[in-house]
């Protein structure tokens, strides 16, 4: 078990307003977990973001700060409400209204995985549960407001990107404008996360590199961009969905022959992005 929940990976010097942060490709699974679940190790990293961090290694280079999660999306959700309990897993849990994603076994303590299928057999406690947050989501959430505090002190805006990727067929029913299947998706919650200008730049960078480019369908943000994109504040916050099918096996979670290449393109985009800008983008009030 990592005793730290995350991985901060800073520049040299820091010239980018932009942090980049990675908070399901986390593959620390305490051995606790492996023991009481139901499923094989593979099944547990089914929902997984498997390399994503690894696409984007390469953003200190650029001045940028990057942020990784260590541990797993099955063990805690960070892209999560911390009260989104799940009264189905999580002992001594009241059902308070209708929450789609709790509801689906995805609360902020995953009770499925990929597929739905049932991490464990029976219900965790729920010190248990809010050990996992004090522990790991609690930390990782200060450490990034830290790092966008920093970015509005030192450059007077900050961008978060939220880098994750999605399944292909998530994908089976969704076209981009031209009529093809994205491979990138782009989520600013309709424009009510980032300045639209940020959002196109960061939709131009992954264009420029010859990706298939959607917005909001079927993925808009969830917890972090709506906790951290406040536009009117000079904070933004933009998702990016990658097709995973694009770099690995989605069965065997091992990368493609090609990895290299779709990592260099990734990177090349990061790069871009990392040079948006106050003086180029002027900020609306909103």
């Amino acid at each position: 078990m990592s005793k730290v929940p995350y991985l901060l990976q800073r520049p040299e010097r820091r010239t980018s307003c932009v942090v980049f942060a990675s908070p399901h490709s986390g593959r620390d699974y305490p051995t606790e977990m492996v023991q009481q679940s139901i499923l094989s190790p593979l099944q547990l990293r089914s929902s997984e973001d498997a390399h994503v961090d690894r696409l984007y290694a390469d953003v200190p280079r650029f001045g940028a700060v990057m942020v990784s999660a260590t541990y797993p999306r099955a063990w805690v959700d960070l892209n999560r409400r911390v009260d989104e309990m799940d009264p189905a897993l999580v002992a001594g849990v009241t059902r308070v209204g209708l929450n789609p994603r709790i509801a689906s076994g995805l609360g902020v303590i995953p009770r499925v995985v990929a597929g739905g299928r049932s991490i464990y057999r029976g219900k965790i406690s729920r010190e248990e549960a809010e050990q996992r947050i004090r522990t790991v989501w609690k930390p990782y959430h200060r450490l990034l407001q830290a790092v966008i505090d920093e970015s509005l002190a030192l450059f007077g805006q900050s961008i978060l990107i939220d880098c994750h990727s999605m399944p292909r067929e998530a994908l089976s029913v969704v076209r981009s404008g031209k009529g093809r299947r994205p491979e990138v998706v782009i989520g600013d919650r309709y424009g009510a996360s980032a300045n639209p200008g940020v959002v196109s730049e960061v939709e131009r960078a992954f264009r420029q590199q010859g990706f298939e480019v959607s917005r909001n369908v079927p993925f808009a943000g969830a917890f972090v961009t709506q906790h951290y994109g406040h536009p009117a504040r000079r904070c933004h916050a933009v998702q990016v969905e990658i097709d995973r099918s694009l770099y690995m096996d989605e069965c065997t979670l091992e990368p493609r022959p090609d990895f290299s290449d779709i990592r260099a393109r990734v990177s090349a985009a990061a790069e871009v992005i990392a040079d948006i800008g106050v003086e180029r983008l002027p900020l609306a009030a909103e």
